[in-house]
């Protein structure tokens, strides 16, 4: 998957609140963060402008999917 997979698929899911996940922007208020650092993607929680449970990747889709799947826990 890769990074516009990834907005696309996310947008078209009803399930998933609009505010609840944040592209390339750092620190938003309480969302779930991909955000791309370099020739590294960071997916992290923005947590009272903290980035917390911060897991860094060097592959686009791994980073992609690894978000995705985290994401959907969420509204579990």
């Amino acid at each position: 998957m890769t990074f516009h997979d990834l907005q696309i698929i996310t947008s078209k899911n009803e399930k998933i609140p609009k505010g609840s996940y944040s592209f390339n922007v750092e620190l938003p208020n309480e969302a779930l963060c991909i955000f791309r650092r370099g020739e590294e993607w960071e997916v992290y929680y923005s947590e009272r402008g903290k980035k917390t449970n911060l897991v860094t990747f060097k592959i686009e889709s791994e980073a992609c999917e690894y978000f995705y799947k985290h994401l959907l826990k969420m509204i579990e």
